[in-house]
């Protein structure tokens, strides 16, 4: 749709300093996540969640990224995920209460004071990406900054990324940006890297996604699942599998009554 906004985010560029992460919550008013030792590396957010909406990810791999460090083969991977704001996305097709609803943004928005925290939308994301708060039950995620995007203002995260991996803009724009940066990082020898929802082509299971990134591993590596698809794109098999097991009850059930019918004859 023209005139949809989202991210491009571009692990390559991204150096794991979380001025996302403390712009998203200090512009959102989220609660911070604890000083926590989580045993990854310097993670201390460790996912998204209902009071993070941005979340920066140490990978440590021993791979090399360049050719030149094939003799010291070990790099980090750096990402900062959010919520995907899917072109079809499972979390607003199965809330019973149309409390998550697309923005003239074409982003995905969840209206606090309609939501009544069912889950529904936790278990249809196939990001695993929005949760519902202890405190009060209700489901929270990224907003694309919604209130800030009204007045003309780019989101947070996007606003405070100093080396400018996280990009927002027009989709049809970002991903043209996005196709260079991949066939200038293969010219520099980073031939592994490509990009990760960027079309509904390469990723029907969500019909594309308004938040998409470029990796240089494969998506398992960045915690991001490899072939993601809305829970309600499979529907219509779900029905034909359950149509076609009832069949085959049926028939089970009507040859068991005539053989033991002739049985009883006999």
């Amino acid at each position: 749709m023209p005139g949809e906004k989202g991210f491009f985010t571009d692990t390559t560029l991204c150096i794991g300093c979380k001025a996302c992460e403390v712009a998203c919550k200090q512009w959102n008013q989220l609660p911070d996540d604890g000083l926590l030792f989580t045993g990854m590396s310097y993670d201390n957010t460790i996912h998204l969640g209902a009071s993070t909406w941005r979340h920066v990810a140490f990978i440590e791999r021993p791979v090399a990224l360049l050719p030149e460090q094939q003799d010291n083969p070990f790099s980090w991977l750096f990402s900062s995920d959010v919520c995907k704001h899917c072109a079809r996305a499972g979390c607003l097709e199965s809330c019973p209460t149309g409390a998550i609803i697309r923005t003239e943004f074409g982003s995905v928005y969840v209206q606090p004071d309609v939501c009544n925290g069912c889950g529904y939308c936790v278990v249809n994301c196939p990001f695993g990406v929005i949760d519902r708060q202890e405190e009060d039950g209700r489901a929270w995620k990224c907003t694309l900054c919604y209130d800030r995007l009204k007045d003309d203002m780019q989101p947070a995260c996007a606003k405070h990324c100093p080396t400018e991996s996280i990009k927002f803009g027009e989709i049809s724009e970002l991903r043209e940006v996005a196709k260079k940066r991949v066939e200038k990082l293969h010219e520099d020898g980073v031939t592994a890297a490509y990009l990760y929802g960027a079309s509904a082509e390469e990723q029907p299971g969500t019909e594309g996604l308004n938040a998409f990134f470029l990796l240089v591993d494969k998506p398992e590596v960045y915690n991001l699942p490899p072939d993601p698809v809305v829970p309600t794109k499979k529907v219509k098999e779900s029905w034909i599998s359950a149509a076609a097991t009832a069949a085959a009850m049926a028939a089970v059930a009507i040859g068991a009554a005539v053989w033991s019918g002739r049985n009883g004859q006999a």
